[in-house]
C-alpha cells in the first residue's frame, strides 16, 4: 500500500489511519526521560554548592553515580533514555566565573563580595545584588558579560553533542526561559532543541520579558533551520498568569496567539519537585485525588498563588470556553514531567530523595522532615521553610519507535507523551469510534489504525450520533507499587459552561461500583514504622471504556490517570531513618501516579 505522509514544522510522520501507519506507531515503545535538570552553569545552582558539570548529568543518566555538593554518592536504579540540561539562560555561566577572582568578571565588586563570604548568608547576600541584573532591572549592566554567556552555551552545545549515544542515550540541547512576574509569579519554559542546529546564544528573559517574544524568536530560528518546542513548568506557582484569557498584554485571545503558542507550546510539565500542577481541591473539589502533592506558593517565595489559571485541568476547560466564544484554544498541549533538580541530577524516588537545591535542603533536618539538631527539649522543632513541600517527582514519558533525537522529538511534537510522579509506570489513550472489541493483542495496532493517540484530536463522528470510545491501557513499575485504580478525566463544555468528572475505569480489587462509579477498597496499607506495604495492586489495568454521558456533537478532552497503592512519602521515609514519627501536618503516604496527554473529541 502506498504510504502518506504529512510534514509538520519539518517532521516527516505517518498520516493518521492508514495500514503503513498503525503498522509501524504499533512499534512505539515507552521511553523515560529527563527535560529539566540544571549544573554549575545555573547562577543558583553554583550558589548552593553546586559543581555539576553537563557531562556530569549526562553520566548521571547514563546510569553512573556522581557526587552531591554535602559528599555523598547519587545514583540511579536504572538509567535513563533521553535528558535535556536545561540551565537558565539570563547570567549563563556568570556566576562560576564570578567566582573566580583572575576572571574579568570576578574582579567586579559583587564578584570580590561574593569570593569573600564563607557562609551560605554570606553567599545568598552577595546573589541578592545580583537578582535586579538578573530582572534586567539594572540600566548598562556593568557586570553582565555576554561573552562568559556565549562560553558556558557552547559547552552545553558541545556537552549535548558528546554524550548523545543513539540506541542508548539521547541528549537534546536545551535551556530554561527563566521569568517571573513583578510579585514573583512565575511564568518560566524549558526550550528544547531538535538537533545540533542551534543558534549561537538562548533567548533570555534579558532578552525580552514577554513570553510571545519568546515564541517570535523560535520562529525566527524554525525558518533558519533550527527547530524547537518551549515547556511550560510550575505554572502551579504562577499565581493565575500561566493560562490567562488574555495575551501578555492584557489583549483578548484571538487564533493568531493561539496558533503561535501551540507552534511553539505543545506541551507542558505537570509536576515536579516543586509541587503538581494537575488541578487543584478548590477547582476539582469532586476529584478525591486533587490535593497530590500541591505547592500553593509562588516559587521562592510565601505569597499564595491563585489557582484559577495556574493548573492544567483548569486551562483545558478555559479553552474549550475560548473555542466556544473565539474559535481560538491555545491550551491544546500534552503532558510531560521532570525534576527539576539543581544538582545535576533528579531523585525520583521517594525512599532515596536528596532535595533540589544542593547544600540548601541537602539533609532532613533542612528539608523540614525531622526536627533540627539541638532543638530544646520538649516538642520538636522543625525547620520553619517550605521545602518540606517538595516532591520527589518527576519523568517525562514518551511512546517512540527508537531511542534517538528523531524519533523522541516527533514524539513531543505529536504530544504521544506521559507523564509520571517518579515510578516508571506506561500509560496510553486511544479514541475512536470503532476500536473493535477490546484490549486483546491486537488492540494497539487497531486502536492506531482506526483511533487516534493520547494527544490528538478526534473529529465528531460522520453520522453526529455515535459515542466515543477509549482504550486505555497502564502497566506497573516493576520496581515500585502495584497499580490501584485506572481513571478517565473528561471536562467538556455545555451552553458556554465547562464541566469536569473523574471516572474510575479499571480496577486492582474488583469492579467499578455502577452506583459510586468508584473502585472497591483494595485493603492495600503501609506500616508506617517501617514503610513496609501489604496489597499487591495490579501489574496491569487495561479496558475499552466507552463515555455514558457523551452527547451528539459535544466538545470534550479527556485524559487517563493512573494511581498506584499508597506507599511511604519521602518526609517518612526520613523520619524513619532519624527514628521519630513523621512530620505533624504532612502525609505521611502518597499514591504515586501517571497522566497521559488529552485527546479533544467532537466540536
Amino acid at each position: 500500500m502506498r504510504r502518506q505522509w504529512f510534514m509538520i514544522l519539518g517532521l516527516v510522520i505517518a498520516a493518521p489511519g492508514t495500514a503503513a501507519a498503525a503498522e509501524d506507531a504499533a512499534s512505539r515503545q515507552a521511553l523515560f526521560g529527563e527535560l529539566h535538570v540544571h549544573t554549575q552553569l545555573s547562577f543558583d545552582a553554583f550558589i548552593f554548592g553546586v559543581r555539576a558539570t553537563p557531562d556530569d548529568a549526562y553520566r548521571y543518566a547514563r546510569g553512573e553515580a556522581i557526587k552531591h555538593p554535602a559528599g555523598f554518592a547519587m545514583q540511579l536504579d536504572r538509567p535513563l533514555d533521553f535528558i535535556a540540561v536545561t540551565d537558565h539562560a539570563m547570567y549563563l555561566g556568570m556566576v562560576p566565573q564570578m567566582a573566580d577572582p583572575d576572571t574579568s568578571v570576578g574582579r567586579h565588586p559583587i564578584s570580590r563580595r561574593l569570593q569573600a563570604a564563607t557562609t551560605q548568608e554570606e553567599r545568598l547576600a552577595a546573589f541578592y545584588e545580583v537578582i535586579g541584573r538578573l530582572r534586567g532591572n539594572v540600566a548598562d549592566d556593568d557586570l553582565f558579560d555576554a561573552s562568559v554567556v556565549r562560553s558556558a552555551w557552547q559547552e552545553i552545545v558541545e556537552a549535548a553533542e558528546r554524550n548523545y549515544q543513539p540506541g542508548k542515550l539521547t541528549t537534546f540541547t536545551a535551556y530554561e526561559y527563566t521569568l517571573s512576574g513583578q510579585a514573583q509569579e512565575n511564568l518560566h519554559r524549558n526550550v528544547i532543541f531538535r538537533d545540533g542546529r542551534v543558534p549561537s546564544m538562548p533567548f533570555s528573559s534579558l532578552d525580552s520579558r514577554n513570553p510571545e517574544d519568546l515564541w517570535g524568536w523560535m520562529d525566527q530560528q524554525r525558518a533558519a533551520g533550527r527547530e524547537a518546542l518551549a515547556i511550560p513548568h510550575n505554572s502551579n506557582g504562577s499565581n493565575g498568569l500561566m493560562f490567562e484569557y488574555t495575551t501578555h498584554s492584557g489583549a483578548p485571545i484571538d487564533a493568531a496567539y493561539a496558533e503561535l503558542r501551540l507552534r511553539n507550546e505543545p506541551l507542558v510539565e505537570i509536576t515536579q519537585v516543586k509541587g503538581t500542577s494537575e488541578t487543584h481541591p478548590l477547582l476539582s473539589p469532586n476529584d478525591e485525588w486533587a490535593d497530590f502533592e500541591i505547592f500553593a506558593q509562588r516559587i521562592a517565595s510565601d505569597l499564595p498563588s491563585d489557582p484559577s489559571g495556574s493548573y492544567v485541568r483548569d486551562a483545558y476547560r478555559r479553552g474549550l470556553a475560548m473555542e466556544a466564544l473565539f474559535d481560538a484554544n491555545p491550551y491544546r498541549f500534552g503532558l510531560i514531567a521532570s525534576s527539576d533538580s539543581h544538582v545535576g541530577a533528579g531523585a525520583f524516588n521517594e525512599s532515596d530523595y536528596w532535595g533540589k537545591v544542593g547544600l540548601v535542603d541537602a539533609s532532613p533536618e533542612l528539608r523540614g522532615s525531622v526536627p533540627v539538631d539541638g532543638a530544646e527539649p520538649g516538642a520538636p522543632v522543625y525547620d520553619p521553610g517550605y521545602f518540606q513541600r517538595w516532591s520527589a517527582a518527576g519523568l517525562a514519558g514518551v511512546w517512540a519507535e527508537e531511542n534517538t533525537r528523531e524519533s523522541i522529538y516527533a514524539a513531543l511534537r505529536r504530544k504521544e507523551t506521559f507523564a509520571t510522579s517518579g515510578p516508571r509506570m506506561r500509560i496510553r489513550l486511544f479514541a475512536g469510534y470503532d476500536l473493535g472489541p477490546g484490549p486483546d493483542e491486537d488492540a494497539i495496532a487497531r486502536a492506531y489504525r482506526s483511533g487516534v493517540a493520547m494527544g490528538s484530536e478526534l473529529p465528531a463522528p460522520a453520522d453526529g450520533q455515535a459515542r466515543p470510545g477509549f482504550l486505555v491501557w497502564a502497566l506497573r513499575d516493576p520496581a515500585s507499587a502495584g497499580l490501584q485504580r485506572l481513571q478517565i478525566v473528561k471536562g467538556w463544555i455545555d451552553d458556554g459552561e465547562t464541566f469536569e468528572r473523574v471516572y474510575d475505569v479499571a480496577c486492582a480489587a474488583g469492579a467499578v461500583d455502577p452506583v459510586s462509579g468508584r473502585c472497591p477498597d483494595s485493603a492495600a496499607s503501609v506500616d508506617l514504622r517501617t514503610c513496609t506495604p501489604s496489597g499487591q495492586g495490579a501489574a496491569e489495568l487495561r479496558t475499552l471504556w466507552q463515555d455514558p454521558d457523551a452527547e451528539p456533537g459535544q466538545r470534550a478532552f479527556y485524559y487517563a490517570r493512573v494511581l498506584e497503592e499508597p506507599t511511604c512519602r519521602w518526609s517518612t521515609w526520613d523520619a524513619n531513618r532519624a527514628g521519630v514519627a513523621p512530620r505533624p501536618g504532612l502525609p505521611a503516604l502518597l499514591q504515586e501516579r501517571a497522566w497521559s496527554s488529552p485527546i479533544w473529541v467532537g466540536g
